[in-house]
Order: C-alpha cells, then structure tokens, then sequence
C-alpha cells in the first residue's frame, strides 16, 4: 500500500509568492513616487480621483493599489475607495518615522539593477555593479548629483529612525570630543551633542556630502565643526571618541581595513572607536541584518557581520572590542579600545 503523496499546494503558493516579492517592491515604489499616502491624507480617494490628482492611469493605479491593499498598505472599502493604513501612514512625507524617502532610494537603479545580477554576483564572488555603471558605487554617485541627493536622503531618512536610539544608548562623558567619520549629513551628530549638551564634535566626510550638513540648531552652536576629507587616506586627529556608522559594512574586509588603519594612525591611547552597525544574530530567525546583507553582497561589495567577524575584521585592524552595546533599534553599538 503506497502512502498519499504530501499536498504542496500551500507551500507552492507560499514560494511563488516569494518569487514575485520584486512586484511587491515595484508598487511600493511607484505610489511612494506619486505621493499616494500624503494624497489619502484628506479622506477615501477612488483610483480614478488618485489618478487625476498625480497624473496617473486610474485602471493601473487601481490594480496596484488593490495588490498592496492584500499586504496591509491601504485598504479598500466597499466603494472602491482606498484609505491609508498604520503601515500606508509611513510612506507619509510628514509623519514621524517616514519611510518615503528610504523607499524612494531603494526603488533607484543603484539598487535595482544590481540585484537583478545577483546570480553573477555570487558565481564571481563580487558585486556587478561596476560592469553596469563603470564604476563602483560611490564612484558613481559622484558623476550624478541627483541620484546621490536622492541616496543622501534615503540614508538620513534611515538614519532617523535610529539615531535618538544610538545616542541616548551611549554615555559620552562631559568634555568629550567626538568625530563622526563618514557621518554623511550630521544627523547622527547633531543627535548625541544635543543628547549630550557638554561634548564636541566634528562631521568628518567629503566636501560634497559636508555642504549639506544639518548641525547647526539651537541647541549645538558653538559645539561643532566640519571638515572635508576621504577616510581611506585620513582622519581628523585628537578626538576622544571616534564613531563610524554605517560605514564598515558599506565595504569588504580588505577596504574596511584601509579605513581602520587610518583611524587607528590618528587615535590616542585613551580613544574609543565606536562603530555602529547590525549585528547579525545566531540561528535562522528572520533578521533585518541578514536582509541588508545581501543587498550589500549585491550593490557595493560590503557586508553585515557577526560578533564574531567583528572581532577578527577590528583586531587586525588595531582595536579590541570591548563591549557590544544593543539599541532599541536595529543598530547596535561595537566599542572598541586601542590594541
């Protein structure tokens, strides 16, 4: 007697639905593009009413808006209306928390093109993303001022959901000074020297990046400076505390190394590094980290790592970690002293 083969119809609904997560993000995109959310803000709007105020086809519109209406974003009502959700109320340009910008980044060839290359990437062994644009990524961003105004942004939108978490996570003793390597903008800057009302600062990345710095408010006059510069050839001297953010996972193990001989030339004995990534937790739980780092695997050759690969990736660079601070957010805080 033979047994019943198992029924894979559900598990074969759940994997062509994977497949098709492209189409996901291909709509997400498009309505964060026309402001959709910010539209739906004065009440119920039909796709033929969105349509004339954007200036998009209703019937397109409609059947987008009706497939991310089968994820939570918007909902449908029984008058072919759509009104915002909790997570729709995050594709906003003005609520705490948005995601508009970020999405906006992401839905950039930067991003797209590259990942459609990912079958390369891992028969190569290295990102495709030079062999499409002639360049590496940050190369690139500098010949095209409008897509790295719209990555810049992306970042910082990022970057707010985090940074109150990063600075109130951390205690800088009053006096300190503190660099902020590759800081972009300054946000995460401005954040800590108004956490810390006592300490002082310098935003430390290329001119370009710099010229748009958010640092000076109310609260920091008179505590911080900017200075222009390329982390692979050096870093401002006499800090306290040094911070990269974001950085190291932008790169492979061999630059990252070039940026921590750099940092490790300009500290002092007393210095702490504190470098401010994900971390990637044990086990196969879904993670954010494990997400961004494919996609770092895709577009720039960089990765997420381990508390393990931190450790061997700043120790041959010059430091031992001391510590590893988590926040309420993805990032979690590396402290690293001299070796």
């Amino acid at each position: 007697m033979t047994s019943a083969l198992p029924d894979t119809s559900e598990l074969s609904a759940q994997l062509s639905e994977h497949m098709n997560g492209y189409l996901y993000t291909a709509c997400l995109y498009t309505v964060t593009k026309a402001g959709i959310a910010d539209h739906l803000t004065q009440g119920p709007r039909t796709a033929a009413q969105l349509a004339e105020e954007t200036g998009l086809s209703a019937p397109h519109l409609h059947r987008v808006l009706r497939y991310l209406a089968t994820r939570e974003v918007f909902r449908e009502d029984d008058h072919n209306r759509f009104t915002l959700t909790p997570m729709a109320e995050l594709l906003r340009t003005d609520t705490p928390g948005s995601l508009h910008d970020p999405f906006l980044m992401l839905g950039e060839d930067l991003y797209w093109k590259p990942l459609a290359r990912m079958y390369d990437t891992v028969r190569q062994g290295h990102t495709a993303f030079d062999e499409i644009f002639g360049a590496g990524f940050f190369a690139h961003l500098q010949t095209v001022p409008d897509t790295a105004s719209v990555f810049n942004a992306g970042t910082a939108g990022f970057s707010r959901l985090w940074n109150q978490h990063i600075a109130t996570s951390y205690t800088f003793p009053d006096g300190a000074k503190i660099t902020d390597i590759g800081g972009g903008t300054g946000s995460l800057l401005r954040e800590i020297l108004t956490t810390h009302p006592h300490t002082t600062g310098t935003l430390y990345d290329q001119q370009s990046v710099i010229d748009q710095h958010q640092l000076d408010t109310p609260h920091t006059t008179g505590r911080w400076t900017v200075q222009a510069g390329d982390f692979f050839e050096n870093v401002p001297t006499g800090a306290d505390h040094y911070i990269l953010k974001s950085v190291l996972h932008d790169w492979s193990d061999t630059d990252c190394l070039r940026i921590l001989k750099t940092v490790r030339e300009a500290v002092h004995d007393n210095t702490k590094l504190l470098v401010v990534d994900p971390v990637i937790p044990p086990g196969n739980q879904p993670h954010a980290s494990k997400t961004i780092d494919v996609s770092m695997l895709a577009v720039v050759d960089g990765k997420e790592r381990t508390q393990a690969e931190f450790e061997d990736i700043l120790g041959k660079g010059g430091f031992k970690v001391t510590r590893i601070l988590p926040t309420p957010s993805l990032m979690s805080i590396v402290e690293c002293v001299p070796a």
